[in-house]
């Protein structure tokens, strides 16, 4: 019975290759901004959690498998949903780890001690949900590429 393991392991190497890549960028697009790795540009006010590269990692990891079941082998998968949740998922999962104060959204709308009152304690769901949302997209594509495909052909004379 074929499942998504199944379809990762029947991969070729240009798939390998955008998922690495697109796992590497997009840690480094959800860390720089938000000074999980210290960079010049950036800063935090409040140190980053104790999960917060962890989270960073299997986002990252994650993202760059969904994306690289789009790259296109022998069959056309036109399902864009998946792509959808596993964006709002990473979406979370940047939100997560961000500093609580340096949000400008959460910032505005909870002020400073609300930001930190408020929004830091969500952030570890944020996380948990994200993580979930790209998770399910990417067990969605993994699954469909492995099922069994039907070719149909045309009756009429």
């Amino acid at each position: 019975m074929p499942n998504c393991f199944t379809a990762l392991l029947a991969w070729p190497a240009k798939r390998w290759l955008v998922a690495v890549s697109t796992a590497l960028l997009t840690g480094l697009i959800i860390s720089l901004p938000t000074a999980v790795l210290k960079n010049p540009m950036f800063g935090r006010q409040i140190a980053a959690t104790d999960w917060s590269t962890t989270v960073i990692f299997v986002t990252a990891v994650i993202t760059g498998l969904l994306v690289a079941t789009y790259v296109k082998i022998d069959a056309d998968l036109a399902e864009e949903r998946s792509l959808k949740i596993g964006g709002a998922g990473a979406f979370l999962s940047f939100l997560a780890v961000g500093c609580p104060v340096c949000n400008k959204l959460a910032l505005i709308a909870l002020g400073y001690s609300g930001a930190i009152k408020y929004f830091a304690p969500v952030q570890p769901y944020l996380a948990l949900v994200g993580v979930a949302l790209l998770l399910y997209a990417l067990r969605k594509r993994l699954n469909n590429e492995s099922s069994c495909q039907l070719t149909f052909t045309n009756t009429e004379k």
